[in-house]
């Protein structure tokens, strides 16, 4: 029953562990949602600051794991190439070591050990997300709350080892680990792997440090081992993706067995050089040390050779074949959806939520398409223009479909007030861009209508529904740029636009029933072009409704 208590007790010492890492690392993401957002836009930008910024959201979210599964997907999703993501993954292996410091703060003096203050920690925290109304003061309150349980699952931990740090099969086994360093790489390695986290895996290693029972030789291979280790997620979440992105995953292989490697071959002979040293005791802080050097020391030893680590992925994972048709074809294009749209992203919902809002926008854009090729074969009468725009809208609900699956899955994440805004409007969004889809598809019909009728416009009605066409195509293109850019004088000018086109489609309104009454034009004419000018005026309305949406958010 004692042995039973005592697992018990560890157990659930790391599930607090590992809850109130999760929990801090959700607080930082909603905190920090709006400006991770703006660092999509300066990802690709070059490899030193995909360094920097693969460690800063490593640091936020307390996972290399999920930071290289995030890579994966935007490769994936064609948002970055291999040569701009080794930064990031070599930036996330820097940023993992932050957990291992917070862990390490125990050693740091009598004030900073976990029962001392993490019960304080939680208890504050709670307060303030049970009682606060401020939505950034709860995010505060939940990253006080994960930084107290963290350590109340650390000390559990730590008191469930304690009474065994004198037993002999500790001493034993890292004895036996310490002097095969292979064993020592792969125990470390499987237990990450196992985990599917390094920082989890590394606070284990340090908790039974705290207890001195782990020594040199054996922490350094075994750390190594947990950096192998946690490539296995990214490899496991590339199952099923495009070659690029599994040419990610593996250079997160390469850069670390690689280091692995150099470093390992460095510590043994600095250990059998000196026995004593790598007998002794080590302390987390050193842990917390040799993770860092090792990290550090490996991005700048590999980081000029990050062209040739590419070119071993490209030899490791060959091209596959595409077919033509999967290239040219409605279906090859939903599939580019399909990639772009990579639930790895999910991992990172301020990410998640930059990709769904591009996506919106592509969406938009094929609309905006469809809308003048709608116009042009009303006026043209031209019946293959017609079919384009049908086929068009076809390709458009398949795309509303993909968008508002992906919409629903970010909705289900863990998002503050303004992303929540972000994902409800992105959903209105997409329905009325559906919308002017279905109107543009109106038009082809009206022009279906116009030809086997074999009917003809004046040349003044011609060009007044140009006019009006032209108009409504313009609000609709400021609302895409505002929601691209979320640019307010873009806002205004969709306001303006729409204006014209109602004061165009109460003029014409007005002028066409009074050519009608003057018997000057045909009645079934005369149907058509009040139709249309009546879908014109509904694009322009829905045109306002996502400019709309913008200012709210801004």
């Amino acid at each position: 029953m004692e042995g039973l208590g005592v697992l018990f007790q560890f157990t659930g010492g790391l599930g607090m562990f590992l809850y109130g890492m999760n929990s801090m690392a959700d607080g930082l993401q909603k905190s920090a949602g709006s400006r991770m957002q703006q660092l999509l836009g300066v990802l690709t930008s070059n490899r030193l600051l995909g360094v920097l910024i693969g460690a800063g959201i490593t640091a936020i979210v307390q996972s290399s794991s999920a930071t290289t599964v995030m890579v994966v997907g935007f490769v994936n999703a064609g948002m970055m190439n291999l040569t701009q993501a080794v930064g990031m993954i070599m930036g996330a292996n820097i940023g993992t070591t932050v957990t291992s410091w917070i862990v390490s703060m125990s050693e740091w003096g009598e004030m900073l050990k976990p029962e001392f203050f993490a019960p304080l920690l939680v208890g504050i925290g709670a307060g303030i997300v049970l009682f606060a109304r401020d939505a950034k003061k709860r995010q505060m309150g939940e990253i006080l709350t994960g930084f107290g349980f963290l350590f109340i699952g650390l000390d559990f931990m730590s008191s469930s080892i304690k009474p065994y740090r004198d037993a002999p099969i500790f001493a034993q086994a890292f004895s036996v680990l310490g002097k095969n360093p292979f064993l020592g790489i792969l125990a470390g390695a499987a237990v990450t792997a196992v985990i599917q986290s390094s920082s989890a895996s590394v606070g284990i290693l340090q908790t039974l440090a705290l207890n001195g029972m782990v020594n040199w030789k054996s922490a350094v291979f075994i750390t190594l081992g947990q950096n192998i280790g946690t490539c296995v997620t990214a490899l496991l979440s590339c199952m099923g993706a495009h070659q690029t992105a599994k040419r990610a995953a593996v250079i997160h292989l390469l850069f670390n067995c690689v280091g692995a490697v150099l470093f390992g071959v460095l510590m043994w002979g600095i250990f059998f050089l000196w026995p004593a040293f790598s007998a002794s005791p080590i302390n987390s802080v050193e842990i917390s040390v040799f993770h860092t050097i090792f990290n550090v020391s490996n991005t700048i030893l590999l980081f000029p050779f990050s062209a040739l680590l590419v070119k071993l992925s490209c030899l490791l994972v060959k091209d596959g074949k595409e077919t033509e048709d999967e290239k040219k074809n409605d279906l090859g294009l939903e599939a580019e959806m399909q990639r772009r749209l990579d639930s790895r992203i999910l991992e990172n919902p301020a990410f998640a939520i930059e990709n769904a809002e591009q996506e919106v926008v592509r969406m938009g854009e094929i609309s905006l398409m469809n809308l003048r090729i709608a116009g042009e074969a009303l006026l043209q009468n031209n019946a293959a223009e017609m079919e384009e725009v049908i086929e068009n809208e076809k390709m458009i609900n398949r795309m509303e479909r993909m968008l508002t699956d992906y919409l629903v899955k970010i909705n289900h994440l863990s998002l503050n007030e303004a992303q929540q805004l972000v994902v409800k409007n992105l959903f209105y969004t997409v329905s009325d861009i559906e919308r002017i889809g279905d109107h543009s598809e109106n038009l082809a019909e009206l022009a279906g209508e116009k030809i086997q009728n074999q009917i003809h416009f004046s040349q003044k009605a011609s060009a007044d529904l140009r006019e009006m066409l032209s108009a409504a195509a313009a609000s609709v293109e400021h609302a895409l740029t505002a929601r691209k850019d979320h640019d307010m004088s873009k806002v205004r000018l969709v306001i303006q636009s729409e204006e014209r086109v109602d004061s165009l489609e109460e003029d014409l309104r007005e002028q066409h029933i009074e050519r009608l009454s003057n018997r000057q034009c045909q009645t079934e004419s005369g149907v058509i072009f009040l139709d249309v000018i009546n879908n014109l005026e509904r694009v322009s309305d829905h045109a306002l409704n996502i400019a709309g949406y913008v200012r709210d958010e801004v």
